[in-house]
């Protein structure tokens, strides 16, 4: 239904044979799916010249019907995310901005007035500024469920490597962005630190991403991202001063 919407909203000679080419489903789907965006208040009327489907050109679907407790989490998350390091905000910033022009009122008031008053000074994160890039790449991968290609920079090889990955998890651990993927000629999954990357970017081939993959059972007792299988007693000692 919501891809009838689309279609008839953008410029094009959208009649019930043409939409339904475009979904591949049944003219009979189209018609019932009209019906319902019809039922649904969407303004929509049959263009005779054209003999195309249109959407009156300044409608626009209400905004969602949030609480108070739920347009105060959007906005706390938007603050959040312009914290340095984190480098995420772009994405966040520009919905809850578009909420806020939509909300108008009350609403508008506490997006606008919780980021402003809401800050995140030093998170103690790496700097990802220049890697924002990357990161994209593996969310779209994944989403997508699409392989990696790249390059990366191993601190335990002279040069960089070419990989060719199944992307599991993107994930910020400690301070620093990381993907855990499986390379494609291993059977078993590994820990890439999203600065050493030198490029990446998504393939055609399909990724085999695990449905049961866990990440906290992955890491399991790792210090940091540095995984092992023993568990060891460690004793630590404090001068006077410390303690």
């Amino acid at each position: 239904m919501l891809r009838v919407l689309q279609l008839i909203q953008r410029p094009g000679r959208w009649d019930t044979a043409a939409i339904a080419r475009e979904i591949e489903c049944s003219v009979r789907t189209v018609y019932r799916d009209l019906a319902v965006l019809e039922l649904a208040g969407v303004p929509w009327s049959f263009d005779r010249e054209t003999a195309s489907y249109k959407v009156r050109p300044d409608f626009q679907f209400p905004i969602l019907n949030l609480t108070d407790d739920e347009l105060l989490g959007q906005a706390t998350a938007t603050a959040t995310s312009k914290a340095s390091g984190l480098d995420v905000s772009k994405g966040a910033r520009a919905t809850t901005e578009k909420l806020a022009t939509k909300a108008g009122g009350k609403s508008e008031t506490i997006l606008r007035e919780a980021q402003q008053f809401t800050e995140v000074l030093d998170l103690k994160l790496a700097d990802h500024s220049r890697h924002l890039d990357v990161i994209r790449t593996v969310q779209w991968a994944l989403i997508q469920r699409k392989q990696l290609v790249g390059l990366y920079e191993s601190p335990y090889e002279a040069r960089p490597v070419k990989l060719a990955l199944h992307p599991y998890r993107l994930c910020l651990i400690k301070s620093a962005w990381y993907v855990i993927a499986r390379p494609t000629t291993e059977d078993t999954p590994r820990t890439y630190r999203i600065v050493r990357f030198k490029s990446l970017r998504m393939s055609d081939h399909a990724a085999a991403i695990p449905a049961d993959f866990d990440l906290r059972d992955y890491l399991g007792n790792a210090w940091g991202v540095f995984r092992g299988n023993k568990s060891h007693e460690v004793e630590v000692q404090f001068t006077k001063d410390a303690a």
